[in-house]
């Protein structure tokens, strides 16, 4: 017999972030969360809890041992914005007993009816810079700090419980080319003559903050938000975002392109793999596990670099702008010592942001789904 309930304590709260190192804690492709991040997602820290709603729900079997987790999310903006009565499922976990996943499902839905939801997807997070999609293809490939791992059986319980398909996204490994392609020298400078564009380096995150830390965001905003289940971030979202992120990144791998005024039209953001370090931290900062991310980030990297997004203002699409970004970041992943580049997940319908690789040698190794189902 499975109960579920519904998280209400700081110390389950707690066990609903830790069942997932449980769960994977000795999976060679699962790459832990960090406790801390989590803690921060899931309570009012998230600057996304002014406009969401969510509950967190926790499996249990007869022995009171916890068996899976859910969490069931309302995203007002975006249901507003697509015109939907959506409850998005995220953070699903379970072991291989159709009773529980299905009650865990069940208690999502049965939430979201009494909100009026007429949908379910997901599995999806807050925003669109939460880990999304089901992995249904890669098993065998190591996961990023930016996505879900999750064990194969996920996938014919998820079907089982009448769930279909609503997108796929694909994530592409490309190997680091000998040499900058002429062809892409060419079209960069072409590109940066004809629309008087400029890429801006800086060595200091205050700097980069003062001057486009909004407007990074607001790129993102405008490339991003014809989407699929996109919400625009708001301002104290962005604040968050960029107090998260700015401060570890390696700014020689962030990439600013602006017009001649100085009017940011694009921004590329890209950092070495943390996947081993975030396994070898098993999701702690302490007492070690910042040792371990410290020494990814500056000391002695992964060889591969995660392009963690591109974003182009969409009057610039289409126009070549992507090659710019290239053009930047080639001579210094070489000469870092990078030979790997993995892309975000991107959807296989988004022709334009996969036009960007044409200049690697690449494949799609790993692929993931959002689900949907009338309620």
């Amino acid at each position: 017999m499975v109960t579920v309930k519904k998280v209400k304590t700081k110390s389950e709260l707690k066990s609903f972030i830790r069942f997932n190192y449980e769960l994977y804690k000795d999976n060679p492709y699962s790459v832990p969360d960090l406790y801390e991040d989590m803690l921060n997602t899931f309570t009012e820290k998230n600057a996304a809890m002014e406009f969401c709603e969510a509950a967190f729900f926790l499996a249990y079997n007869e022995g009171g041992d916890i068996v899976g987790r859910v969490a069931g999310i309302i995203n007002r903006r975006a249901n507003e914005k697509w015109n939907s009565n959506t409850v998005r499922f995220g953070w699903i976990d379970f072991i291989d007993d159709y009773d529980v996943s299905s009650a865990l499902l069940d208690a999502v839905v049965k939430w979201g009816r009494e909100y009026g939801m007429d949908n379910i997807e997901g599995p999806l997070g807050f925003t669109d810079f939460d880990a999304e999609g089901l992995l249904i293809e890669g098993f065998d490939q190591m996961s990023t700090m930016a996505t879900i791992y999750n064990f194969p059986y996920y996938v014919s319980h998820i079907e089982r419980y009448g769930l279909e398909k609503a997108v796929d996204w694909i994530e592409i490994l490309m190997n680091v080319p000998d040499e900058i392609p002429e062809r892409l020298c060419r079209i960069a400078r072409l590109v940066m003559d004809k629309y008087n564009l400029k890429i801006v380096k800086y060595s200091s995150a205050k700097k980069i903050k003062k001057d486009y830390g909004q407007a990074m965001f607001q790129c993102i905003n405008s490339a991003y938000g014809y989407l699929f289940g996109y919400s625009e971030l708001t301002p104290k979202q962005i604040d968050q975002y960029v107090d998260m992120y700015l401060p570890i990144l390696d700014l020689d791998l962030l990439s600013i392109i602006t017009e001649e005024n100085g009017r940011l039209i694009g921004v590329g953001i890209s950092m070495p793999s943390l996947s081993r370090a975030l396994q070898s931290a098993k999701g702690k900062l302490l007492p070690f596990g910042w040792w371990h991310l410290l020494k990814a980030l500056k000391f002695s990297h992964s060889d591969t670099l995660d392009l963690l997004l591109v974003a182009v203002l969409p009057e610039y699409q289409s126009k070549g702008v992507n090659a710019l970004f290239f053009y930047d970041l080639l001579p210094l992943i070489k000469k870092k010592g990078f030979k790997y580049v993995e892309s975000n997940p991107e959807l296989e319908s988004n022709e334009k942001v996969q036009q960007q690789w044409v200049y690697f040698d690449r494949k799609i190794h790993k692929r993931r789904r959002c689900y949907k189902k009338k309620i």
